[in-house]
């Protein structure tokens, strides 16, 4: 199965700009070994695709990894929370 997680706006506040690749690498490896081990929620498996997800908020300290993390965690939550709008695979 292939599986695509496109996020075109990751919106952070509070972060020097310097650190925004190795935070956004950081999700990318994190939503990957999420992923990898428990693969997405039900309604997902069809395909679709979300205009929006809210991660909602969340105070996070640390490294870039540390912060990755906690976003990609936050990004799978609202994934588990929402329904895809179409099965097109995007």
């Amino acid at each position: 199965m292939n599986i695509v997680i496109e996020i075109d706006e990751l919106v952070l506040h509070g972060f020097p700009p310097a650190d925004r690749n190795r935070i956004g690498e950081a999700v990318q490896a994190e939503l990957a070994r999420i992923v990898g081990e428990r693969s997405l929620p039900d309604a997902w498996a069809g395909g679709g695709a979300a205009a929006r997800l809210d991660g909602g908020s969340f105070n996070v300290s640390g490294p870039g990894e540390t912060v990755g993390g906690g976003i990609a965690n936050a990004v799978m939550r609202a994934l588990d929370a929402a329904q895809p709008s179409d099965g097109a695979g995007r």
